[in-house]
């Protein structure tokens, strides 16, 4: 069994502010501690691909600079991805590198436009809102399209209820685990050693059961985008990426049958 990590901040026990995830702001201690927790959520997860005896686990650091998660923390057995590549495969960097049985997302967090988190965002700060095909996107949305396209399916989630419940509805099968839930700018959250404890229960479970296997998301045959941006030049430079346009003085629109043009747009855009 091979395993994909994509393990991302905002949606680990206990974070709360953007000063805690280093975009706003020089507070080292808040950053230092949310870092350990991205760090120790991480570990539970790899430990139970190493209980479930997999044979490669590789784990991709997405968020800010990849340079977050101690790696001398981590099972020996596990390698990670650090910094970024410039691909356009951005969080799941690596998933196009070797033969995947399943993936698993670790610290995800509510997209712009959804509520249940005060860092809810999608890609950027600086939209308020992604849609495709008429319904809003979140990064996890995106992630799992994108082991889609490469037939892997997405077996387990961790992060805020919000995100957590955005899983349930779209993978079928999948398992999560909710580690706090995100009211206005607050984060009612779990003790860290109790999600540490649930995310590896939890997903060891998922693996040993096979169940991981049907945890399958179809790809959409076509791609209809927009993307609507909190500032007007942003929109503006943005429309001349090829194939692009503005719908309004604010908002993107792009179409494409390929995902990995729509990744590519992202990557360019945002």
């Amino acid at each position: 069994m091979n395993l994909f990590f994509s393990c991302d901040m905002e949606g680990c026990c206990g974070v709360t502010s953007w000063l805690d995830t280093g975009d706003e702001g020089q507070d080292y201690n808040a950053f230092a501690a949310a870092q350990q927790r991205m760090t120790c959520e991480t570990a539970a997860a790899c430990a139970a691909a190493v209980d479930a005896q997999a044979a490669r686990i590789l784990v991709k650091d997405a968020h800010g600079l990849g340079r977050n998660i101690d790696l001398a923390a981590l099972p020996e057995e596990v390698q990670v991805n650090r910094g970024w590549s410039g691909d356009i495969y951005g969080m799941m960097s690596g998933i196009q590198r070797g033969e995947w049985d399943a993936v698993c997302l670790i610290g995800y967090h509510s997209g712009a436009g959804f509520g249940g988190s005060p860092l809810g965002h999608t890609l950027s700060r600086e939209i308020d809102s992604l849609e495709i095909n008429g319904a809003l996107v979140d990064e996890l949305t995106l992630s799992a399209y994108t082991a889609a396209y490469f037939g892997v399916p997405v077996c387990f989630v961790s992060g805020d209820a919000g995100v957590c419940a955005q899983a349930r509805s779209l993978i079928p099968g999948v398992a999560a685990v909710p580690t706090g839930k995100g009211e206005g700018g607050s984060v009612t959250c779990l003790h860290p050693a109790l999600a540490e404890t649930r995310i590896h229960d939890t997903l060891l479970e998922q693996l040993n059961s096979g169940a991981y296997e049907q945890c399958r998301v179809d790809l959409p045959a076509s791609f209809d985008v927009y993307v609507r941006y909190r500032n007007e030049p942003d929109a503006y430079a943005a429309s001349f990426y090829p194939g692009a346009e503005l719908s309004d003085e604010k908002t993107l629109h792009f179409s494409s049958s390929d995902f990995c043009e729509v990744l590519r747009l992202f990557h360019f855009t945002l």
